[in-house]
């Protein structure tokens, strides 16, 4: 997924959850924790891979086992200093560019482009591109087979970041104010 892609799932389903959660619009501050936590990964693994260091763009900052630690990290100063709501976006956005990153096929049972998940522990190329683990049931498969087509796919990407963007109008641009007091000083 590109990055408007991660931008948009991530702040669609933060906005979500504040409304759910706490009967509100997201506030300002964990706005910008989803916008620095849809990217995080890619903001760790596109230059190590670019550098040589990882074989591919989805390495250390695309595994759970990194996720673990690092949103444990999150918590801890979070809770130091007492920003848990801004963590929990964090959070979110994070785990939710990982699931974005899952391949379509996944959900059809080809587990091939998801050892990224359990890295270092599982290597990459593990699954066979036809190797499959399980079959979906039929409903699944009419959902999910068009977008297995990378036009298909690109669009649902650009259509999400619209309703997110659509979202973020309505719930009252959050972030914005934020960023332009940081910029004044």
């Amino acid at each position: 997924m590109l990055p408007p892609g991660h931008l948009g799932v991530a702040y669609l389903l933060y906005s979500l959850y504040a409304h759910v959660r706490f009967r509100r619009p997201p506030r300002q501050e964990p706005v910008l924790a989803v916008v620095v936590g849809s990217q995080f990964a890619d903001l760790i693994d596109k230059p190590l891979w670019l550098l040589g260091v990882f074989p591919t763009g989805r390495d250390l900052g695309h595994s759970l086992l990194f996720a673990v630690v690092l949103l444990a990290a999150v918590y801890l100063v979070a809770f130091a200093l007492e920003r848990v709501e801004t963590a929990t976006a964090f959070a979110i956005a994070h785990l939710s560019h990982l699931a974005a990153d899952l391949p379509p096929r996944f959900a059809l049972g080809y587990p091939f482009g998801t050892e990224f998940l359990l890295w270092p522990l599982v290597p990459h190329h593990t699954f066979g591109y036809n190797e499959r683990l399980f079959d979906p049931p039929a409903f699944v498969e009419t959902v999910v087979t068009p977008l297995t087509d990378p036009v298909t796919f690109l669009a649902v990407e650009f259509v999400l970041f619209g309703l997110a963007v659509g979202l973020w109008l309505f719930d009252g641009r959050p972030g914005l104010e934020y960023v332009r007091n940081l910029s004044r000083r």
